[in-house]
């Protein structure tokens, strides 16, 4: 487990109560049983929604039928595919209203494995936010190209310089989120769609000083079906990491500035200025 932050306060075990694990779908008729039986076997105390996005291969039907013959297993369908970031803030707000106290982000195609998620549950208990990461020590990935290896490892060194966060696997899709620090970060303000969406509630929870906690996971490339990255998502998540970068610069400037200006009135000297 990574190094925590955030508020001191967090540190007492705090049972998680209600979980749901959120599972975006988008052709993924395939998989989507097989993740579902693993989730069911491995916590069976949680509950399950999948967030269809109109999938043309029949996914949301499939999803229907497991629903018919499970009752701890629910979907919600949305009109097309929206991206990412819009289908889990859809689950956010459906697990706000149906009162449940805790969510976790899943793939639908295997690539997180549902034997590690008591890992992760676990780890809540002392954190706000839980992330599964590939790029702490004990953490992993499974029949990956090099290419998307290259890729994911230079996504998260980019950020953490452009960002200043410590997180090291700020885009990884595997977490918990207490819906209590959900409430704290603005997601009427989120506009990210793609895997970027990771990022940009990973700074709202940093910023906002919540219990950050690393864990390590096994990430397993898919075995059937296509990935979801493309061109598009990459160039999402690079312009929005380096317009947040600039900013958040731009913030840590103009407050050394405003110190700065504080120390000249209160007759501060050069070398206490300058240190």
């Amino acid at each position: 487990m990574s190094p925590q932050q955030g508020r001191s306060s967090s540190t007492m075990k705090q049972p998680l109560g209600r979980v749901v694990v959120l599972i975006p779908t988008y052709n993924e008729k395939d998989s989507l049983p097989g993740v579902v039986a693993r989730v069911r076997a491995a916590q069976p105390q949680v509950d399950i929604l999948v967030l269809d996005d109109n999938s043309p291969d029949g996914t949301g039907a499939l999803a229907d039928e497991l629903a018919s013959s499970d009752p701890q297993v629910r979907v919600l369908h949305r009109a097309g595919k929206q991206g990412l970031g819009p289908a889990y803030l859809a689950g956010f707000a459906w697990a706000a209203a149906e009162g449940y106290d805790a969510v976790v982000e899943m793939d639908a195609d295997g690539s997180h494995l549902p034997e590690q998620l008591g890992t992760l549950l676990a780890a809540a208990e002392e954190a706000e936010l839980v992330i599964g990461s590939r790029w702490v020590p004990g953490g992993a990935t499974h029949n990956w190209p090099r290419s998307r290896d290259l890729l994911s490892r230079g996504a998260n060194t980019y950020t953490r310089a452009a960002v200043g966060i410590p997180v090291r696997d700020a885009t990884a899709g595997y977490r918990v989120y207490r819906l209590d620090a959900l409430r704290q970060m603005d997601l009427d303000g989120v506009a990210s769609q793609g895997y970027c969406f990771q990022v940009d509630l990973t700074l709202r929870a940093v910023d906002r000083g919540l219990r950050v906690v690393e864990v390590p996971i096994d990430f397993v490339e898919r075995e059937v079906g296509t990935s979801k990255m493309d061109r598009r998502i990459v160039q999402e998540a690079l312009g929005r990491v380096t317009l947040w970068g600039i900013s958040r610069r731009g913030a840590q400037v103009g407050a050394a500035a405003r110190r700065a200006v504080g120390r000249i009135g209160s007759g501060g000297t050069w070398r206490e200025l300058t240190d």
